[in-house]
């Protein structure tokens, strides 16, 4: 789609900004409405020819989970790299009706189309996501030649069997492993009725098979088969950072480590891999946040 005019306002820096950044808010159109978001620019910003567009996440908005979104476009801005933060369609400021992640391609594309506009030195710009905004451009990158790079933090390929094997391996086998499990089970502080009940259900759900389609009626390709398509199809580099703590994160590597075609999308060195053991699913602790945006950059200015 293309830009149904592109607005750009000066901000006045808050006490918490960066001496010399320059913040704008910028509006643009997409489908008849209006979106919002952030530019956070370098002061030579004119010569910059790679951008990064971070992409949120539902229910979520521009700023981020422990306003991540916004220290990270300022990290970035201050290392040279301009930042467009934004609300797709039904999200945060932005109009329009509430949409999933999976139908966000036209936002993502007026975005890049407006963010171009913003910065009339970009040549390509490196799409960031975490859960499924992750999932999101994991999806759409390959169809966007502007698009030469991806960070995807703890990518969203959640299915009912894929979250009960996963909730099985990592959940319940530490909670076994755990003397104050058993002190509060043999203490009568927990229902073992109820506990069982819960297990077995998530047994039956691990070993479930998908119902076969009726005649005539197209099969359902699967979420994660439908990112693993997507990636495939991209050849630009990718940047994927695992919190180790994060039970999103270990369905996703379940499945990656699992499945001899994940293994195969995953195996180039064009893939960079990263893991913060003990961090959870919005890095919210400081150290944390500023792994991940030192990660971010290192790898921006490593090819």
């Amino acid at each position: 789609m293309g830009i149904e005019g592109v607005e750009t306002r000066h901000m006045e820096a808050g006490t918490d900004m960066n001496d010399g950044l320059d913040e704008r808010a910028l509006t643009f159109g997409c489908g008849g409405e209006r979106l919002y978001g952030i530019l956070s620019l370098p002061g030579q910003a004119a010569a910059c020819t790679r951008g990064v567009l971070v992409v949120v996440g539902g229910p979520q908005y521009r700023a981020g989970s422990h306003r991540q979104f916004t220290l990270l476009a300022r990290d970035l801005a201050q290392g040279g790299v301009p930042v467009l933060r934004f609300d797709y369609r039904g999200m945060g400021d932005s109009e329009g009706a509430v949409r999933s992640f999976d139908d966000v391609e036209d936002d993502l594309r007026a975005a890049i189309d407006a963010f171009m506009a913003a910065v009339p030195g970009l040549r390509e710009v490196v799409l960031w996501g975490l859960c499924d905004a992750a999932s999101a451009i994991g999806m759409y990158a390959a169809r966007d030649a502007r698009v030469a790079g991806l960070v995807l933090l703890n990518p969203w390929v959640r299915t009912e069997d894929g979250l009960a094997r996963t909730t099985l391996r990592h959940y319940y086998r530490a909670r076994l492993k755990d003397p104050a499990f058993w002190r509060q089970l043999l203490g009568g502080g927990l229902d073992w009725r109820r506990s069982l009940a819960s297990l077995l259900a998530l047994l039956r759900k691990a070993r479930g098979k998908p119902a076969p389609a009726a005649a005539g009626v197209p099969t359902t390709v699967s979420l994660p088969e439908r990112m693993r398509a997507g990636l495939q199809d991209f050849r630009g580099h990718v940047l994927l950072v695992i919190a180790g703590a994060d039970l999103t994160a270990r369905e996703f590597c379940d499945l990656a480590d699992a499945d001899r075609a994940w293994r195969g999308v995953l195996a180039p060195p064009r893939v960079t891999r990263r893991r913060i053991d003990g961090a959870d699913h919005t890095f919210s602790r400081r150290a944390w946040r500023d792994q991940v945006a030192r990660w971010t950059g290192e790898w921006l200015r490593s090819w």
